[in-house]
């Protein structure tokens, strides 16, 4: 009797993937030293970013502010459904420490979790056809849903055996969980957090680097390379696009962030406890000039990257307020963890 050969998902190295791999080890190199992944504040911020990231890419409007004051317990002007997914999803990425990246079960409990109350059977695969849709155009047609179970267990087989680099294991397993579609609703954003559990499960500083915020400001690179990948017959193209993504995520958090950081702008990060006006940090601070407060404490902060507007959109807004990134939060922890 022949031996089944074992299942190996189709793709290729190319040097563009030797290349991002090799730049991402040398970024993670300079953040490790700069933050705790075992920081349960700075586990939090960054599961904040990522539910807020990766639902609004599925079409959740709800902002930042709005999602961190959802699970604060606070009323938010947004439809039952989308805080619904903010309370799943936020609970799904705080199982993340307790999942197996390669275990069928798991999978479906973080569905369960995920879609609780949003679809009629959270957790169970799907019974009927289905596909990715990009707007009005169908990108994708899952395979049939008879097919789901046997695809699956071979896809999560690989993954608990392969000793492909796990970047591109979890870039791989991304684009694959994709094709398969396996359940009728959810699978995007269970796909980007498993993609998540398996990158931490090889360096938990991972939970701390919010991939999906950089893939929800790329949504559509995101869906050009999965078609890409349908039509190729292989998952090379998504891997390339994952990969970019990740490096771009790290690059947000390197640890030369020390290195931008005037006294002044130091003494702002320290005040800046919450979202605070422009006035309300400058009387925190005692500083009588406006024109000093900007060029030597607000303008470097924001220029760095470690504080943000709350309204990027508008900024010379009435209602404008600023708040720390998670890059400085970061360099506050190295300094006071």
């Amino acid at each position: 009797m022949t031996k089944k050969k074992p299942y190996t998902p189709p793709y290729e190295i190319t040097s563009c993937i030797v290349d991002l791999i090799e730049k991402i080890g040398e970024c993670l190199g300079r953040i490790t030293p700069v933050g705790s992944p075992t920081s349960p504040r700075l586990r939090r911020e960054t599961h904040l970013r990522s539910v807020q990231a990766s639902l609004n890419i599925e079409g959740n409007t709800l902002s930042l502010e709005q999602v961190t004051a959802v699970l604060a317990g606070k009323k938010v002007l947004g439809t039952p459904h989308e805080i619904q997914e903010v309370r799943n999803a936020f609970a799904a990425y705080e199982l993340l420490e307790t999942l197996d990246h390669a275990n069928r079960k798991d999978l479906c409990r973080a569905h369960a979790v995920m879609m609780q109350g949003l679809v009629d059977a959270p957790g169970a695969f799907r019974q009927g056809s289905v596909g990715i849709k990009r707007g009005a155009d169908v990108v994708h047609i899952a395979p049939p849903a008879a097919n789901v179970p046997f695809l699956l267990a071979d896809l999560l087989k690989w993954l608990r055996e392969t000793d492909s680099h796990p970047l591109i294991a979890s870039s791989v397993f991304h684009y694959e969980f994709e094709f398969i579609h396996p359940f009728s609703d959810g699978n995007g954003r269970l796909g980007r957090l498993w993609q998540t559990l398996i990158l931490s499960q090889w360096k938990p500083i991972f939970l701390m680097i919010p991939i999906e915020s950089v893939i929800r400001d790329r949504q559509d690179d995101y869906y050009r390379a999965l078609r890409r990948g349908d039509a190729t017959g292989n998952s090379t193209p998504f891997i390339e696009y994952l990969l970019s993504a990740i490096l771009a995520s790290c690059q947000q958090l390197t640890g030369e962030v020390a290195g931008e950081v005037t006294g002044e702008v130091e003494k702002l990060l320290l005040i800046l406890q919450g979202p605070m006006t422009r006035t309300e940090m400058q009387a925190k601070l005692q500083l009588r000039s406006q024109a000093n407060f900007r060029d030597r404490y607000l303008r470097p902060a924001l220029t760095a990257g470690l504080i943000e507007m709350t309204i990027p959109d508008k900024p010379k807004s009435s209602r404008q307020k600023y708040r720390l990134t998670a890059k400085g939060k970061m360099y506050l922890s190295a300094g006071n963890d």
